[in-house]
């Protein structure tokens, strides 16, 4: 069986975020599809302090979520990462975790599927976005899209309720995500992925 997993960037377990989230797993459940929420938001997660540990031990110096969630990153078709909008961008302990996330783990996240969903009041909920779609391009991640930017609006729980376009959105977007990672497994068995190069690295150290 597929599975997805949903990470919940918002330290309220219950709020605008999750209330998102949620409209998406109704969906994926009826696609019959896995799902599992993470949440991230309210745990102390450091940033990345570029030390390298990874590249030789294979996981994060620091031994937490970050590690515990690679694993099942890696047996995942497809990656939801939600977030509220702080200051015109996502919460910072998931970028915290996201940045470390994506460094430590050198398995291939080649045609897992990917979203980004946020949660504002008003404004700051397209950066955000933007933000948050660039860990799956860098990725060679396929972003799924809906019909319009993932994102719902509201103060409270009961305000992304209120937000029918918004719920809307949500459903779509889980009803695309679960037909490309359908459709990206029945590819693989009769064409294989992609061919990915990996040789080239500009970096220009002499100067010129």
């Amino acid at each position: 069986m597929a599975k997805v997993l949903l990470l919940n960037g918002s330290p309220h377990t219950h709020g605008c975020t999750a209330t998102a989230l949620d409209e998406m797993v109704s969906v994926f459940e009826k696609e019959g599809i896995e799902t599992e929420i993470i949440q991230v938001g309210n745990k102390d997660i450091r940033g990345c302090i570029a030390c390298g540990t990874c590249e030789s031990k294979g996981k994060c110096v620091f031994d937490d979520l970050v590690n515990e969630v690679a694993s099942k990153f890696e047996e995942a078709d497809g990656l939801v990462v939600g977030s509220p909008v702080y200051y015109g961008s996502p919460n910072g302990n998931l970028l915290s975790f996201l940045d470390r996330l994506f460094y430590s783990t050198s398995f291939s996240k080649h045609m897992k599927v990917g979203a980004a969903v946020v949660s504002c009041r008003r404004g700051g909920n397209t950066a955000s976005f933007d933000v948050l779609n660039k860990y799956f391009t860098i990725s060679s991640m396929p972003v799924a899209s809906s019909t319009y930017w993932n994102q719902v609006h509201g103060f409270s729980a009961e305000d992304v309720k209120k937000d029918l376009e918004g719920l809307q959105t949500m459903r779509n977007l889980a009803r695309n995500m679960s037909f490309m990672i359908k459709a990206f497994a029945a590819a693989k068995e009769t064409m294989g992925y992609p061919e990915l190069e990996r040789g080239a690295f500009t970096s220009f150290p002499d100067g010129k």
